[in-house]
């Protein structure tokens, strides 16, 4: 699948397209080296993703907010994770756990063959439409569900990610993994850090992965 090009902005108070340049020249000094998933960051227009008052700051290497406690996550963490989760393999059928404001799900779209992605938050959710609708990507599915429950309807998934933070890793994620299958969660209770977990027929091998990361909680139930 080409990525080359650039989907276009729409908001010209800023010049978006610089912008994302030097977000990809940042995210290369931070370490990531996977080719596939900076051309799919560079092609996915941020600041359509969060209030236009932080259309300017849409490119930082921070999280922001987006309402209901919610923030998206900075570009390091999602192209980390997302590289993570690419290293020698396709990302294949994929489930997001954690929608937010649609971002991750769009990177994540250009590089999945489909995408599901889930949120618990039913205003959130419908915000995310409203920012993926232009972008127009066929092979995206948004659905307001309990993601401590995956998806069993669509399951099983070649990947994993999820968005927000518990203590422990919910059972249901891991019997919905595919064989070979990856799934990538914050996981902590003082500090949080990204576990790996991946799929071997009947045994799940579990690593610790960099950098130490700080999400929102992840709940149970649909609001």
């Amino acid at each position: 699948m080409s990525m080359t090009r650039l989907i276009p902005s729409h908001t010209p108070a800023f010049d978006a397209t610089r912008a994302r340049v030097r977000m990809i020249e940042r995210l290369r000094t931070q370490g990531i080296c996977d080719e596939k998933v900076l051309d799919a960051m560079a092609a996915i227009p941020r600041h359509l993703f969060v209030e236009k008052g932080l259309a300017f700051s849409a490119y930082d290497d921070s999280a922001l907010p987006i309402g209901l406690q919610q923030t998206i996550s900075q570009p390091f963490v999602v192209a980390r994770m997302i590289e993570i989760l690419c290293d020698e393999r396709e990302l294949g059928r994929t489930l997001e756990v954690g929608a937010g404001c649609g971002y991750q799900a769009a990177v994540l779209s250009l590089l999945a063959s489909e995408v599901y992605a889930v949120e618990r938050l039913k205003t959130l959710l419908d915000r995310a439409r409203e920012n993926l609708r232009p972008l127009r990507l066929p092979n995206l599915r948004l659905k307001c569900a309990d993601g401590t429950l995956g998806l069993p309807e669509a399951a099983p998934f070649d990947t994993i990610i999820v968005a927000a933070g518990g203590v422990k890793v919910p059972p249901a994620l891991k019997t919905q993994l595919a064989p070979e299958g990856r799934l990538l969660i914050p996981v902590g209770v003082s500090g949080q850090h990204l576990l790996l977990i991946e799929r071997q027929g009947s045994v799940f091998k579990e690593s610790k992965c960099d950098p130490p990361v700080r999400f929102v909680p992840l709940l149970t139930g649909i609001e």
